[in-house]
């Protein structure tokens, strides 16, 4: 080994020394190891993250400016999801003001000031950062798609489709130009014309495992089920999905397929509502001889243990053997040619009937509809994904208040985390048992024991209508792909009744028709 050799791998491992500092919360440890290593570009960035970490942000800028090229990305970017981890999005842009005093031409940072202020719902000061931008540096894609994704953010679709439009005749052989073009279109309800610009974009770049997901999105969206669940696979190129070998991944479900005394092992890999949605499956794939294994989170593993078909409910821990593995949301595609194409008929979750019955005394007296009331997702700050959709999916309980006028209902609410702390702004009485609901289990007992869900897109409707209660959903303009386009009614749930924005962020012709449907459950009682 040479003396360079030497030198390089002594330097790696005072990186990952230093790393290992940052993410235990200990900076000023990781600013220790990194002192005596002679420059360079991961060094300069490493001690960035420190100082910020240590709201030093001067010599935070400083360490940063040091790692950045001329060209390519500037090294702030590498904070940004940091920064949104941590819940300190405002810290950052008092960062990037630091590095602009140092490079004040440098129109990255005013992209990636925009896309903090973007992220926090400021728009219209990302605005101005990217159309500065873009007068320094005219016809910059980067900056373009940021400008478009803020205009879509505040509902001006046609303005970003024409940009989009452009960006597609100027760079025709750009696979992610059409992508962005598509999934905007997709968004809004134009299917077929989303549909036209993927099979443009898709020869470009067949492969693509981006592309190919939304693509399937598009196609689930548009009803196209079983092409679509099989697109949908290709999310496992994209980061963030299983990590269990993709050789032992479930096959498709069919005659020559013995799983009898297999272990499948089935796996949580988004969110509860997804889940709760794809349990449906479970017990047909235990009727194929399989021992079903759920690897789940704990709060569903109660009402998992009830559902029909199950051996094994797992919540933490390492992986146990298994001869397969499914992860929930692949389950629709194994069973996609199958008479099991759509799961159980509801209801396939049941309520514990011990934590149901203590629910029903308690609300004996209450001779009125009982009201679950949602109005808001998990906001999730720290996942930038997460919280621009939940901007969108959630509301004000405020905006609700019509329905308080509305004789003969008792409202209960079934509202979780910060959002909860809105109970005071409804009108009328509003019950809240949800300090007492520890887990699902607890709420889908108390649901259980209600007549009517009134809620946002949340896994509450998932909840409800698994366990065959009425649902009306209030659901965004740009609504997700499982509800499909311009229904009222729901596949997936027999008693749900969807209520859709007609205009972007516009919740008070949704109230006024949810009034109308409330009024309804009150006579029909």
């Amino acid at each position: 080994m040479t003396a360079s050799q030497s030198t390089s791998t002594t330097d790696g491992g005072a990186l990952t020394r230093a790393e290992n500092a940052i993410q235990a919360g200990n900076p000023k440890q990781a600013l220790d190891i990194l002192r005596p290593l002679p420059p360079s570009d991961a060094v300069h960035l490493a001690k960035g993250r420190a100082f910020f970490r240590s709201a030093q942000y001067a010599q935070a800028a400083i360490e940063l400016e040091a790692a950045s090229k001329p060209f390519g990305g500037h090294a702030i970017t590498a904070l940004i999801e940091e920064a949104a981890s941590l819940r300190r999005r405002a810290d950052l842009l008092l960062l990037i003001k630091e590095c602009r005093r140092l490079s004040p031409q440098d129109t990255r940072l005013l992209d990636a000031y925009g896309t903090i202020l973007m992220h926090m719902g400021r728009f219209d000061e990302a605005d101005v950062a990217f159309r500065e931008s873009l007068q320094r540096r005219p016809n910059d894609k980067n900056t373009l798609n940021l400008l478009v994704m803020n205009l879509t953010e505040q509902g001006r679709f046609d303005e970003a489709l024409s940009i989009m439009d452009d960006l597609r005749r100027q760079h025709p052989e750009d696979w992610k130009i059409g992508c962005n073009t598509a999934a905007i279109l997709n968004n809004i309800g134009r299917l077929e014309e989303s549909a036209n610009v993927y099979r443009e974009t898709i020869p470009l770049a067949p492969y693509e495992p981006a592309l190919r997901l939304n693509h399937s999105i598009a196609m689930l969206k548009s009803g196209r089920m079983a092409q679509g669940w099989t697109e949908h696979e290709w999310r496992f190129g994209v980061p963030g999905h299983t990590n269990l070998p993709k050789d032992t991944l479930l096959p498709n479900i069919s005659p020559t397929l013995n799983l009898q005394g297999k272990r499948v092992l089935v796996t949580q890999e988004e969110g509860l509502g997804d889940t709760l949605m794809y349990l449906r499956y479970i017990p047909a794939l235990a009727r194929t001889g399989a021992v079903v294994h759920i690897w789940g989170s704990s709060t569903l593993a109660d009402l998992c243990r009830r559902v029909e078909g199950v051996a094994v409910v797992q919540h933490g821990g390492e992986a146990p053997a298994f001869d397969y593995h499914c992860p929930f949301i692949s389950l629709p595609r194994a069973f996609s040619a199958t008479p099991d194409a759509m799961g159980a008929p509801v209801p396939y979750l049941t309520a514990d009937p011990g934590k149901a019955s203590q629910w029903k005394k308690s609300l004996k007296a209450d001779r009125n509809l009982r009201v679950g009331l949602v109005w808001a997702g998990g906001a999730r700050p720290e996942n930038t994904g997460a919280q621009m959709v939940d901007r969108q999916r959630s509301m004000p309980l405020a905006a609700l208040a019509p329905l308080a006028d509305v004789e003969g209902v008792t409202f209960y609410s079934l509202q979780k985390d910060d959002a909860a702390l809105q109970c005071l702004d409804f009108p009328a009485p509003l019950v809240d048992f949800m300090p007492q609901c520890l887990d699902m289990d607890d709420t889908a007992a108390l649901v259980s024991c209600l007549d009517l869900i009134i809620s946002v897109d949340t896994s509450m409707v998932h909840l409800a209508g698994a366990l065959g209660k009425p649902v009306i959903m209030m659901d965004r303009f740009n609504n997700c792909w499982r509800w499909l386009h311009e229904r009222e009614d729901s596949p997936w749930y027999p008693q749900m009744r969807i209520v859709r924005q007609t205009r972007f962020r516009e919740w008070s012709d949704v109230v006024t028709r949810v009034k109308v449907l409330l009024e309804d459950a009150v006579q029909a009682q």
